[in-house]
C-alpha cells in the first residue's frame, strides 16, 4: 500500500513538471494547433479600418517607396455582407494581411468568402496566402498569368525577401487565382450586388475594378491614384486614359483608389490621374515626334503642375521614361 501511494506521488510530481515545462501530460490531451497569426512576423505599422459607407471599409497605405513602412503603401478594401466578407486586394506581405484579418475580426465574425485582386503587382498580392489559407476564393483579372509566369515575378519576390525581411521571407509565395476574370461579372452575396469590370491592360497586364452597387462605391485599384503621382510601370497609358474617361461618366458616392485616401469627390480623383497621364503623353509625345532625346526633353518640360504631389520624387522621372519608351513603340 505504501509503495502504491509513493508511486502515485511520483507520477503527480512528474505531471506537474511537464505542465510547467509546457509539455503535454498525456498523448490523450489535445493541444491547440498553431494559428495563422503565429506563422508570420507581427506587423507594427499603424493600420486602421476606415468606414466609407454602410457596407464598405478600407485600410490606407502610406505614400512612399515600395519598401517603406514595412511595405504598407497600398490600400485594401473590405465589404461586409450578411453572408460573409469580400476583400479587395491583399496588401504587400502576409504580415500585413494577417493584421488586416485582425481588424476585420473586430467588426464581424463572418467568414472571408473571396478576395478580388485588382492587378498582380507585389504590393497588392503578397498577402494572398493568408486568405487562401482561410479558404477564400481568389479572383483576378486575365493577364495576371503573364506576371505569374514571368522572370520579373521571381526576381521581385527574391528582392522583397531581402528588402522587406522579415515581413516577406522564404515562406512568402506567389498565389495563383482560382478564377480569371476576362469580362464584366456580377456577384450577389448577402443581399449585395457587386459588379466587376474587366479593364484589360491599363495599369498592368490586367486590371479589375469593383463597384458595390447599393453603396455606390468604386474600388479602382491602381487605375486611379488619389492625391498623389501614380506609378505607371509598363502600363498601356493610352488604354488607361480611355478607361478613366469612361469612369468620369459613372455615378459614384465614393471612390477607393489603390493608393491614397478614399475620394468623396470621385470625379476630381479621376480627373487628377487622367490629367497627369494626358500631360505625360502630350509632352513626351511631342519629344518623340521631334526625335528629342529623353534627358533633354525631360529637363525642358515644365512639371510644376505635379511636383508638389506625394510620390513625385520617387515615381515621376521613372514614369516619364516609361511613357517615352512606350510612345516610341507606338510610333512603329
Amino acid at each position: 500500500m505504501c509503495k502504491l501511494f509513493f508511486l502515485l506521488i511520483v507520477l503527480f510530481l512528474v505531471s506537474c513538471q511537464q505542465e510547467e515545462a509546457g509539455q503535454p501530460v498525456s498523448d490523450n490531451v489535445s493541444t491547440v494547433p498553431e494559428t495563422t497569426a503565429l506563422k508570420y512576423t507581427q506587423s507594427e505599422v499603424d493600420m486602421t479600418l476606415k468606414q466609407v459607407s454602410e457596407h464598405v471599409w478600407y485600410t490606407e497605405g502610406a505614400a512612399g517607396a515600395a519598401t517603406e513602412n514595412e511595405g504598407f503603401i497600398s490600400n485594401a478594401g473590405v465589404v461586409i455582407t450578411d453572408e460573409g466578407v469580400v476583400i479587395f486586394d491583399a496588401l504587400g506581405s502576409p504580415s500585413l494581411a494577417q493584421k488586416l484579418v485582425g481588424l476585420i475580426r473586430e467588426k464581424t465574425d463572418k467568414p472571408i468568402k473571396m478576395v478580388i485582386v485588382s492587378h498582380y503587382h507585389a504590393d497588392h498580392i503578397y498577402g494572398l496566402q493568408v486568405f487562401e489559407e482561410a479558404g477564400a476564393k481568389i479572383l483576378a483579372p486575365k493577364g495576371a498569368e503573364i506576371y505569374l509566369n514571368s522572370e520579373n515575378a521571381v526576381t521581385r519576390l527574391e528582392e522583397r525577401r531581402v528588402s522587406l525581411y522579415p515581413w516577406v521571407d522564404e515562406h512568402t509565395r506567389l498565389v495563383e487565382p482560382d478564377e480569371y476574370i476576362h469580362a464584366a461579372k456580377e456577384i450577389s452575396l448577402g443581399g449585395l450586388k457587386l459588379s466587376l469590370s474587366y479593364l484589360g491592360a491599363a495599369h498592368s497586364d490586367g486590371d479589375l475594378s469593383l463597384y458595390v452597387e447599393p453603396d455606390k462605391v468604386l474600388f479602382s485599384g491602381d487605375v486611379i491614384f488619389e492625391g498623389r503621382v501614380p506609378f505607371v510601370g509598363d502600363a498601356d497609358t493610352k488604354h488607361w486614359l480611355e478607361t478613366l474617361e469612361k469612369m468620369e461618366l459613372a455615378e459614384l458616392a465614393a471612390l477607393v483608389p489603390g493608393h491614397g485616401p478614399a475620394a468623396t469627390q470621385p470625379q476630381e480623383a479621376i480627373k487628377l490621374t487622367r490629367s497627369y497621364l494626358a500631360y505625360l503623353r502630350e509632352k513626351l509625345g511631342q519629344a518623340v515626334e521631334d526625335f528629342t532625346p529623353f534627358d533633354e526633353a525631360y529637363t525642358a518640360i515644365d512639371w510644376s503642375k505635379f511636383e508638389t504631389l506625394p510620390a513625385f520624387d520617387e515615381a515621376h522621372r521613372r514614369n516619364a521614361y516609361q511613357v517615352y519608351l512606350s510612345l516610341e513603340a507606338e510610333g512603329f
